[in-house]
């Protein structure tokens, strides 16, 4: 190497160092820049994620349901991490008609104790009569591994998940809901039904009774107009199963993670057809193959979606179907598990 090529190089590997070294040093001064897994009031699975944004910090959470969504601000006061959420609480008359809408800043406080969050909730009450304060807990999670060889996977001995016949191996995830799922056919069939007029059903989803770690999941599924069901993974990552053809991308259609990874691609079919979905879990990282097209390619998951029946990504957990929304039909649903180790790198 002669020495305007070797004057290059080091100069290079200097403005690279002193890039990062203010990324790194920041992380590491901050305690609560991060991902945690969120135990919330009730016991339900939430996630957290902070980041640093410039100059300042970035928030966002997933509290029970839904999506993850930003929150308001973030900030460091002393020995605590302020977030906050600005939402609206309608006003209505005696008849039920909106008249007006008032603006709420809820404010979740957290300090850090190694790899805990010790957290509290601070939200308005809609009367205007003070705050209520709940406490809660979170977890760190722990870095991604890279991504897996998907290659070198070893797989065990297929397992069907559902015989055609009969539900022996499944049960609700809430034994206190109402069941509407069958077996017509051959097909699982899942049925809802509301009465009109009549008080509302709360109808259950339906897991495993098994629990696995990594796999690779087949199975089919057919979709009527406007249905919504979807499919979780250790009853944590939710593959979305939607009426979204035609439809931009977006991580809320059919075969992405719910809010958190978009299809790379459409492969949807119009409503009323038998679909196909391949998916590989391992590693914290998702493939998924929507009617034979790769849509999902070794992404990683940076944590547990709206519905998870626990935050902790690391606990085995059974294939669950969501039924408390819409009809849905499924057949065909075969797990293989992946057998761990090092041949999978």
């Amino acid at each position: 190497m002669n020495k305007s090529i070797q004057c290059i190089v080091i100069s290079l590997i200097l403005c690279l160092t002193c890039v990062s070294i203010p990324a790194v040093a920041a992380e590491a001064s901050n305690p609560f820049i991060g991902r945690w897994a969120l135990t919330i009031p009730g016991g339900g699975a939430g996630w957290l994620g902070v980041e640093q944004k410039y100059e300042g910090l970035s928030a966002s959470i997933l509290w029970g349901g839904g999506s993850v969504v930003r929150m308001s601000s973030a900030y460091i006061d002393g020995d605590t991490l302020h977030v906050t959420r600005v939402y609206d609480v309608e006003r209505k008359d005696t008849n039920g008609t909106v008249v007006w809408k008032d603006t709420f800043t809820e404010a979740i406080l957290a300090k850090v104790s190694g790899d805990t969050l010790h957290l509290t909730q601070i939200r308005p009450r809609s009367n205007g009569k003070g705050v209520s304060r709940r406490e809660f807990t979170g977890k760190r999670i722990p870095p991604l591994p890279p991504k897996p060889n998907l290659s070198r996977a070893k797989y065990g001995k297929p397992i069907v998940l559902f015989n055609g016949t009969n539900l022996n191996e499944w049960k609700l995830t809430n034994p206190g809901q109402t069941n509407g799922w069958s077996v017509k056919g051959g097909v699982l069939v899942n049925k809802p039904v509301q009465q009109k007029g009549k008080r509302h059903i709360s109808y259950g989803n339906l897991r495993t009774v098994a629990e696995f770690e990594d796999f690779n999941l087949k199975l089919e599924v057919n979709v009527s107009k406007g249905e919504n069901s979807g499919i979780y993974l250790r009853g944590i990552y939710e593959v979305q199963v939607s009426d979204t053809y035609g439809r931009n991308l977006d991580s809320h259609n059919m075969g992405g993670v719910y809010s958190r990874i978009t299809p790379r691609v459409n492969a949807e079919k119009p409503a009323g057809q038998w679909q196909t979905m391949n998916i590989t879990l391992l590693d914290r990282h998702v493939t998924v193959k929507l009617n034979n097209k790769v849509i999902i390619d070794n992404e990683p998951l940076l944590g547990c979606t709206g519905g998870a029946m626990w935050s902790d990504e690391f606990r085995a957990g059974p294939i669950y179907l969501q039924g408390d929304h819409t009809g849905i039909n499924y057949r065909n649903i075969v797990l293989t598990p992946i057998i761990k180790g090092k041949g999978n790198r």
